[in-house]
Formats: C-alpha cells, sequence, structure tokens
C-alpha cells in the first residue's frame, strides 16, 4: 500500500509546503520552501505567482527526496492555498497589482486590507449576496479587491485576462484547464453555490457594486466553470511535470483554501470510538491556527451566524453548509508582540543558543514565575494585563477591520519575565476570541463541544491549555500533523480514484490523537473574569471612538 503515494501542496503565507501520503493518511516525506512577500505599510501585501510556483516545485523535490519515491508513484495532487488574489494578462505573463509597478507583484495576499473603503461601500448596498458572508464583507475577500484594482490601478484592471484565487492559479498552473474551485468562488467572490445546479454569480449584485464590467464580458476573467473540491480537473501537463518534478499525466483535483484543507484532514476522524456522521459533525469545529486562525463548522442546514463568514454550501464537506470564522492575526500577533518589545532580540538570541523556540522559553519562564509568585493558577500571572487581540481588525463576530488592539496593565518593567506575561496575556486573548466566535455560533444552534485544532499555532502547549481553559472545549489533536497537507492529498485520492468520495476520503486517512481537556472549578471562573474584560474592552474602544468624534465635530 505504501508503494501509492498521494501528494498535497500547500501554500501558506509564506512558504509552499509539500507532503506525501500513502492512502492511509500516513506522511512519508515533507518539504518546505520559502518565497518573497513585499509589504507597503500595514494594509499592502503582495506576493509573485512566479515564486510561489516556483517555491512548489523546490517543495515537491524535497518531499519525493525525503520519502526516496520516484515521481511514478504519485497516484493524485491536490493543491490548497491562502486565498490570495492572483492576476495574470496575456500568455498568464504577470500582471502588477502594486502601485509600485512592478509586475512581479501580482498577488494581492489574503491579509491586505487596501481594499477598506470598497468593503464598506459593497457592505451600504445591504445586498441580498451579503446575507452568505454573514451580512458584512470583508476586505479579505476578492470582489472589494476587484473593485481596488478597477479604481486604483485601472490599466491593471483592463490588461488583466484572468483574476484567479490563488488555489485557482495553483491548479491552472499544472493543468492548464481555468476551472475554479466551489470552495475559493463560494467562500472568497461571492459565488451562490447553493443556487440552482451548480450554482451561480449574481448579475445584480455585481452591477450594483461597481464590477458590472466582469457581467457584460460573461465572467469570463472570474471563473465560468466552478466544480466541486476533488472532481479531477485535469492532468499534469508536460511543463508542469518539469517544473514540480513530476509525471506528466497526473490527476489533479480542484483545489481548496488552505484552512479547509485543513477542516477535512480533521472533521473525519473517529472519536470515542464513533465516526462522525451529518447528524453529529456540527459539535465538532475544526481550528486551524497559524498566521491568522479559521474555525470551520459544518451543518445539514443553513445557519446564518451574524457578522461570521458564510452559511456556504458544500464549500468544504459536499452537500453540507459551512460556517467560517475566524481571527485576522493569531500566529502574527504573537509574533508582533515578541518583536516590539524591548527584550524580544535578546530572547530571541537566547533561544537560537539553547537550540528551542522563543515561545518554548518563554513557557519554561512563565512555570517558574507562577511558582515564585505562588499563583494558585499559572494563568492568574494575567490577573493585571488584558489584551484586546484586533490589531489587525476584527474578522469575526464583529465584523469590524477598523477595530483596534488594546493593552491594558503595562508599566515600566521592561524584563524578559514581564514580556512573559504579556505574551501569556496575549495567547489567553487570542483564546476570547475564539469563545467569542464560538459564543455566536452557539446562539444559532451549534452545539459545539469539541475543537479539533491543527497549524503552527498548536505545537504550542501554552496555546492549546489556554482554548481548552478559555473555551470549555476539549480539543482533539490529529494523529498526523500535518492535517492541512493530509487534507489536500484526500483531494488527490479523489481525483486519483483511489477513493470515491472527499467524505469516503475523510473517513479513510484521519484519526484523532492527544486529547487536551478543560480545567473547570477556579480556573473557569478566572476566564469567565477575563471574558467580560475582553468584552468590556470593545466597547471601551467605541466609547473613545465616540469621545473624540465629539471633540472633531
Amino acid at each position: 500500500m505504501s508503494d501509492r503515494l498521494l501528494l498535497g501542496v500547500d501554500v501558506g503565507t509564506g512558504s509552499a509546503r509539500a507532503g506525501l501520503f500513502d492512502t492511509r493518511g500516513k506522511l512519508h516525506g515533507l518539504g518546505v520552501e520559502p518565497f518573497q512577500t513585499w509589504r507597503e505599510g500595514a494594509d499592502f501585501v503582495e506576493q509573485s505567482s512566479s515564486d510561489i510556483w516556483r517555491a512548489c516545485g523546490q517543495a515537491v523535490r524535497q518531499a519525493l527526496a525525503e520519502a526516496s519515491a520516484a515521481p511514478e508513484r504519485v497516484l493524485g495532487i491536490g493543491f490548497d492555498a491562502t486565498c490570495s488574489h492572483v492576476a495574470l494578462g496575456e500568455g498568464d505573463r504577470p500582471v502588477s497589482v502594486s502601485t509600485s509597478g512592478d509586475a512581479a507583484r501580482n498577488v494581492i495576499v489574503w491579509m491586505d486590507h487596501r481594499a477598506t473603503d470598497q468593503a464598506r461601500r459593497i457592505n451600504a448596498t445591504a445586498h441580498e449576496v451579503l446575507r452568505y458572508v454573514g451580512g458584512v464583507i470583508s476586505p479579505e475577500m476578492e470582489t472589494p479587491k476587484l473593485l481596488w484594482l478597477a479604481e486604483q490601478l485601472p490599466q491593471a484592471f483592463s490588461r488583466a485576462a484572468r483574476f484567479l484565487d490563488l488555489p485557482d492559479f495553483l491548479s491552472y498552473r499544472a493543468t492548464g484547464d481555468d476551472t475554479r474551485s466551489l470552495c475559493t468562488t463560494v467562500c472568497k467572490w461571492t459565488y451562490l453555490g447553493h443556487d440552482g445546479e451548480g450554482g451561480r454569480w449574481s448579475d445584480d449584485y455585481f452591477r450594483r457594486v461597481g464590477l458590472g464590467a466582469l457581467v457584460d464580458e460573461g465572467y469570463s476573467r472570474i471563473g465560468t466553470r466552478v466544480r466541486p473540491m476533488g472532481e479531477r480537473v485535469g492532468t499534469l501537463t508536460e511543463t508542469a511535470a518539469r517544473e514540480l518534478g513530476l509525471v506528466a499525466g497526473t490527476p489533479v483535483a480542484v483545489s481548496i483554501i488552505d484552512a479547509h484543507a485543513g477542516g477535512l484532514g480533521l472533521l473525519g476522524a473517529t472519536l470515542d470510538g464513533v465516526a462522525p456522521t451529518a447528524a453529529t459533525l456540527d459539535q465538532r469545529v475544526a481550528l486551524i491556527g497559524g498566521t491568522s486562525t479559521c474555525l470551520m463548522a459544518v451543518s445539514a442546514e443553513p445557519r446564518f451566524v451574524p457578522g461570521v463568514w458564510g452559511p456556504y454550501f458544500s464549500a468544504m464537506v459536499p452537500g453540507m453548509w459551512l460556517t467560517e470564522g475566524g481571527q485576522s492575526a493569531t500566529g502574527a500577533l504573537l509574533d508582533f508582540t515578541l518583536r516590539a518589545h524591548a527584550r524580544g532580540e535578546q530572547l530571541s538570541r537566547d533561544a537560537i543558543a539553547n537550540g528551542t523556540s522563543v515561545y518554548a522559553l518563554l513557557n519554561e519562564g512563565l512555570a517558574v514565575l507562577a511558582r515564585e509568585r505562588g499563583a494558585a493558577l499559572p494563568a492568574e500571572l494575567t490577573r493585571g494585563v488584558h489584551v484586546l487581540p484586533d490589531h489587525h481588525g476584527n474578522r469575526s463576530p464583529r465584523a469590524d477591520p477598523t477595530l483596534r488592539g488594546m493593552v491594558s496593565g503595562l508599566s515600566l518593567d521592561d524584563s524578559v519575565d514581564e514580556l512573559a506575561i504579556v505574551y501569556m496575556a496575549t495567547v489567553q486573548a487570542v483564546a476570547h476570541g475564539t469563545r467569542h466566535i464560538l459564543d455566536a455560533l452557539r446562539a444559532q444552534g451549534y452545539p459545539t463541544t469539541t475543537l479539533l485544532a491543527c497549524g503552527g499555532d498548536t505545537k504550542n502547549p501554552l496555546f492549546l491549555r489556554e482554548h481548552a481553559d478559555v473555551t470549555g472545549c476539549r480539543i482533539v489533536l490529529p494523529a498526523e500533523p500535518e492535517a492541512v497537507l493530509l487534507g489536500s492529498a484526500m483531494l488527490g485520492a479523489v481525483a486519483s480514484g483511489d477513493q470515491a468520495t472527499v467524505v469516503d476520503a475523510m473517513g479513510a486517512m484521519s484519526r484523532a490523537g492527544s486529547v487536551i481537556e478543560p480545567a473547570g472549578g477556579a480556573v473557569r471562573a478566572y476566564h469567565d473574569a477575563k471574558h467580560a474584560v475582553f468584552l468590556r474592552m470593545h466597547e471601551d474602544q467605541l466609547a473613545y471612538r465616540g469621545m473624540m468624534a465629539k471633540a472633531t465635530e
């Protein structure tokens, strides 16, 4: 069975990764290759599709080498990526999306918030389509970015022959087939996947928001053929096979967004001896934690959760409705917290010298501090320090990109110990953001009791412990930590015919690992108080805005 391998390729925010799995979901080879990102201030973040594709080829070769596998052993390929926006011109040449005019910079990264004003104006239309994005469209989605390009870089908008979500770019580059994914188009482009057979675009929506040119063109630049994930989109071309180090003719699946691939890699696991069914899946939420955090919940019927993206039909698990919550900066916020502190650079040097990570050093320091200060609960170290983690806006459930982060309780102490406490308070704040989203889901009928978690953040024991204690949910880790890559490989299994359906692949290839149970009692009471502060900080921020608005009237 191990002679047959399935390839998952995952393009994250800063690197491409490739994983080779056998048909039971065991990882045999892993490759990672970084690519370049350009940042212009806080809101402009750009990449190069050519550089991303180069990185994919390097990662695949590394995975093959680690697995000691010949390319002929690869049965099928699945691609996932961040929901970034790619512009290609005639001959598939890059079209710059940058005010710099640099042609290489043809990708607006998912976290880019340049289109905040365009999103605000789209939301002001209160169009019916917006019901299916939680009632409020985000500047991280693609129609605000299209409108920004049309208004701010009209020549680039006109020259582009194709606008693609990054996962669709990867499958297009691999096969030459411009089929779009039901996942990307429904979740990020306002495609109505539930309407009619195969779904449709809304002519009225695009005309109303100022993108009527796309309607007049018959949507030729944003997708005329939309298909479900895992279906075979085509096979590797000779050129793509050379670039990736694989064999021409290898089946390629319709692609998926990276967080959604993680959902596939997590939600199919058997828990407590019971395999998931449509009736019980809504008790589980997949948490994919990295630069940002995504929370993925599915249900048999649509559930409209204000401020939370969706409901999206068949955008992750076929035949089920997806609700997608999230926080725009989580791992990125922790990194920022360390970089911005006076002792951050020193701590980084100490971590390198000790062959460990800064987070491991901080976690060790917190355990020592708790003992030295006689803290009955380690979490109590943050009793006087509180964080509102909206430094990059609030994705959900407040759906307000203009919100900003807040820290209460700072002193003139700039020691590593004080950094450790601020770091812990930030981890807790992220967990309280997760609790806030889960409360919104529960209010609309999701009886969530379990978080199935993967991603870089979940390699941090403090992140896991605080999430369990703050949310009151048990956290289940996958037996295969590379659950996002596994989810993509599942699509390759379906495209190759090794598995009949995505649901079959989920059941055959995913397994549960260790479990973190939430603490109750005093820990729960402590975090209930912290959560009240978390909610109050938002109210205070709005009060400050109101006070300043009056001062400038």
